[in-house]
């Protein structure tokens, strides 16, 4: 009976997060940018948004233990990616843009809010949407704003990385900007149930998430990899080898030959 109760009160919480949310977007930032100067702007509505996240985070008992230190500079900052609660583990930390699939358009409120917000979507298969996805990164790495994306693509259940897509860090290497790798463990009970993968819907998904007594996640910010003289293929598999090392504690290549092992 408590576990319902705490349950509908969480909804009750989200609910009214989410009605924020939408008149944020809806009514807030249109003000803010009609009043401010474009960086006041873009620096108030970055400070809205990671408050917001951090509200989110409050609201689901987000438990984070973060270890690194952030970006001094503009940053692309890439992660392994096992769920959509990843936004909110690294956002409440670090004001960016997100890079995401474009089938989030399609969630209930929750696809409106990422638009509004100023988040990038990939739709996969069309070169021409990609070139375009490209543009925008490189404009906004140069108005100095950090991007965190997740080149696997795809989310996992946290117990491998995928091999990233290197053509998400060819922005980085155009404005020679530095790449921050961050690696994303779930532990205790959360190691099982946050995992947002295969056919899962986010909001039966999200439900869940809200019904769990709290979320214990491992967040890393590892050292900066350089872009200069650098290929996209170099820094994508150096960014890799460092999350997959701190993941497992071996090296990437030691790890996947393991693993073709098993196989």
């Amino acid at each position: 009976m408590k576990s319902k109760i705490r349950l509908l009160y969480k909804l009750l919480l989200i609910t009214l997060l989410f009605i924020n949310g939408l008149v944020i977007a809806a009514i807030v930032f249109p003000i803010i940018n009609l009043l401010a100067t474009a960086n006041n702007a873009k620096n108030t509505r970055d400070r809205i948004k990671k408050h917001w996240l951090c509200w989110f985070s409050t609201i689901v008992n987000l438990q984070v233990i973060k270890e690194g230190e952030l970006p001094e500079q503009t940053a692309l900052v890439v992660s392994n990616h096992i769920s959509w609660l990843d936004i909110i583990v690294i956002g409440q930390f670090l004001p960016a843009y997100f890079v995401a699939k474009s089938d989030i358009l399609g969630w209930p409120v929750v696809g409106y809010l990422a638009q509004q917000a100023g988040t990038i979507f990939i739709r996969r298969g069309d070169k021409q949407h990609i070139l375009g996805t490209a543009e925008r990164m490189i404009w906004l790495l140069k108005q100095n704003s950090n991007i965190i994306a997740f080149p696997e693509g795809t989310t996992t259940r946290g117990d491998e990385v995928l091999n990233f897509h290197t053509s998400l860090f060819q922005p980085a290497l155009l404005t020679k900007s530095p790449v921050q790798p961050a690696s994303i463990e779930y532990v205790g009970i959360a190691k099982e149930h946050v995992p947002f993968v295969g056919d899962d819907a986010f909001v039966p998904h999200l439900i869940k998430m809200l019904a769990l007594d709290k979320i214990e996640v491992k967040l890393c910010f590892l050292p900066l990899v350089t872009t200069a003289g650098k290929s996209r293929h170099a820094v994508s598999n150096e960014s890799r080898a460092m999350i997959v090392e701190h993941i497992t504690g071996e090296s990437a290549a030691d790890f996947y030959s393991l693993q073709n092992k098993i196989v």
